[in-house]
Formats: C-alpha cells, structure tokens, sequence
C-alpha cells in the first residue's frame, strides 16, 4: 500500500472517529434532564455529577501523555472510543443512582483518553499531510454533534427511554468504530523523542497555548449552558425560540471548520485565529447589547463563525512548538480544555445573579480576547497548516477530491 493512500484512509478513519465521538457526546449532554429524572438525582447533586466527567477526563488526559510513551496513540483511541459508547449505554442502562455514577465515571475517564489521543493522531496526520486538515476532523466532530442532538431530541419527542434512545447509536456506531480503527495512521517520526517530553521550560512555552484553549472553552461553554436562558429570560424570546441559538452556533461552527483549512492553506494560521477572535468577541459584544432575540440570534451565529477554528488550530500549534514531543504537548493542551468547560459555566452563571447576564456576556468576551496576546504562538505568518512549514508537494496526498 502507497504512503498517499495509507495516509488518506487514516483520515478517513480518523475523521468518523471525530464524528462518532460528536454523536457520544451530544447523546449525553443533551438528555441531562432525562438523566436526572430517571435517577432521582437532586438540584443540588447534579452539579457534583456533571462536574465529575471533564475532572476525570483532565485525568485521564493526564494518564494518556504517559500511556502514549509505551503504546501507539491509535492503539489507546482503538480500545477508548468502544468504552465511551458503551458507557453512554451504561448511562441509559441503569435503575438506581450507583449505576449512572459509575457509568458517568469510566465515560469521562475513556472520554479524557479519546480525546487526548484523536487529537494526537489529528496532529500528526497533519504533520505528514503537510497542509492544513485539522478544522476538517473538528468539523466531523461538528457534523457528528449536530445528528446527535437531533437524535435526542427525537428520543425526547416521541418520549422514548434513555436506553432506547442510546441503543440504535451505539449498535451502528460501535462496529463501524471497531473496523475503522484498522486504519489509525501513527505517527511514523519522534516515537523516540517522545520520551524526553517537552523538556526544560517547555511547559512555560505551552502555557499561552493551554490559556488559549481554556478562554475558547469558556466562550463555548457559555454558548452551549446559557443561550437558551439568555434568549429567553434577558431578551424576552419564546421557549421554542430559545432553542435556536444553539443549533445555529452548532450549524455555524460546521460550517466555519469544513472551510477554515482553505482559509489556513491561503491565509495562515495566525490570520485565521486572529480573525476568528476578533469574529467572536464581536459576537459576544453583539449579545450583551441585543434589543431582542434576532440581534441576540445574530450574536450566537457570529460566535460559531468566530470560536470554531481556535481550538483546532491550538492543537495544531502545540504540534508545531514541539514536532518530537507532539503527544505530550496534546495531552497536556487538552487538560485545558475541561479546564474552560469547568470554568465557563458557573462563571457566567455567578455573575449573571449578582450583577446581569447582559453584563456576564463581556466577561468571556474578554477571555476570548486574550488570543490576540498570543496569535504568534500558532505560526509564523507563512504557517499555512500550523505546524511551522509546509512539506514539498511532491505527493498532494489527498488530492481529486478526497480532501475532507
């Protein structure tokens, strides 16, 4: 088998994975309510509940940057991606409240390795890509995001149970994951390397970077926990409308990653992740001074214009700043990303009580901003994939219409 077409059916196959992890997540999140009602579980212990799958999944980013020291990054994704879709049956599975907890449990630990290590090989596909693909897995993970709320909301509106809803997913999904994952592509280059980590101060020289991903998360956050009830409460929209904004962020966030490789292939990274900040705290600002609910709708839809290409190209970043340690550098950079999801919520949410949600609206706004400081951090303005240089187009793997 030729390089070019190895490495195109390790994107393939990567690229479902994104998707199918998207479908996971969005099966979960979305029937929060359906959860608590099944288990009984209290106002006052549902947070202790949500806040324990991104703490576990920090760890289990944590455990991966070592496991990936003795076993290939598509050997941990092989084996983490089946337990996070068994787990999310775990979930509808139960009967009493021990049971979703350890469910809850082993989906955010295999959820912290599954996504340390997808990105991992994101990264170094890119690197042997020699041109930017890396908004294209996210926006698999967009796509796969979007079927999956609407799978839930099906399952909500024809009043379906949790196992009911999870069980046709998984059934299509989970061998279909387990074929695809022949085709992992590892990195071929620095498994030596890799030993050494990010050496002396390498972490100070990734810091700007997890900083990054955590504001971007902070923004995302705010979007996905408290659209609906801004839409509603602050600018006065009906219930059916206040569920807008969050499939139009999710719709534009597909968009804006399915076309941000071309704009990072012309452009370059550090132009695309200073426009994208610049897009999104305009956003954010447009939200905070809405006079009602189709300006504040303008405001979310410029915000999944604005945050989709951040995290992306963040990762792709981290394996420009260290090619021989790139999976220690993504394991590390992930933490970061349950960090901000920890973060954005009850931030937003505290302020909101004590002073105004409109208010609230600025503080990520903010936060957002703190890209600018470090756009340099993603390239130098001839990066045009992130990495740092683009690999002699004697091969174009990918090309005649296989580009994602």
């Amino acid at each position: 088998m030729t390089d070019d077409v190895r490495l195109r059916r390790g994107r393939g196959a990567l690229g479902f994975s994104f998707f199918v992890q998207g479908v996971a997540f969005a099966l979960l999140v979305t029937r929060i309510p359906a959860i608590q009602d099944r288990y009984g579980i209290s106002d006052g212990l549902l947070p202790a509940f949500l806040a324990a799958v991104p703490i576990l999944a920090g760890a289990a980013s944590v455990a991966t940057e070592h496991l990936v020291k003795r076993v290939a990054p598509s050997v941990v994704l092989r084996w983490a991606q089946p337990v996070v879709l068994l787990a999310l049956l775990g979930v509808g599975a139960g009967s009493q409240m021990w049971h979703v907890a350890v469910a809850l449990g082993v989906f955010g630990l295999s959820v912290g390795a599954l996504d340390a290590s997808m990105n991992m090989l994101g990264v170094s596909l890119q690197r042997a890509y020699g041109r930017s693909i890396m908004l294209g897995f996210h926006a698999a993970y967009s796509l796969g995001g979007i079927l999956g709320a609407s799978a839930a909301w099906a399952g909500a509106h024809w009043h379906l149970g949790l196992f009911v809803s999870y069980l046709p997913a998984v059934a299509v999904l989970l061998p279909l994951v387990l074929l695809g994952s022949r085709r992992y592509v590892d990195d071929q280059q620095g498994e030596a390397v890799a030993e050494k980590g990010l050496g002396a101060g390498g972490f100070k020289l990734l810091l700007p970077l997890c900083l990054v991903m955590a504001c971007a998360y902070i923004g995302d956050s705010t979007v996905a926990n408290w659209s609906a009830k801004y839409l509603q409460d602050v600018l006065g929209s009906s219930e059916q409308m206040a569920t807008v904004p969050y499939n139009v962020y999710m719709v534009t966030t597909l968009i804006g990653r399915a076309v941000g490789d071309l704009g990072v292939r012309r452009f370059g990274a550090v132009a695309v992740v200073r426009g994208g900040t610049l897009v999104a705290a305009c956003g954010f600002a447009v939200v905070a001074a809405a006079p009602g609910a189709w300006v504040g709708m303008l405001g979310f839809t410029l915000l999944g214009i604005g945050l989709c290409v951040i995290v992306p190209q963040t990762f792709a970043a981290a394996g420009r700043l260290f090619p021989g340690a790139s999976d220690t550098a993504v394991a590390r950079l992930n933490i970061f990303n349950y960090v901000g999801f920890l973060i954005g919520s009850p931030l937003v949410g505290g302020i909101g009580d004590a002073w105004s949600y409109r208010g609230a609206m600025l503080v990520p706004m903010v936060l957002v901003l703190v890209t600018l400081f470090y756009a340099r951090s993603f390239g130098s303005d001839g990066a045009r994939y992130g990495v740092g240089h683009e690999r002699p187009r004697v091969v174009d793997v990918g090309r005649g219409g296989n580009e994602v």
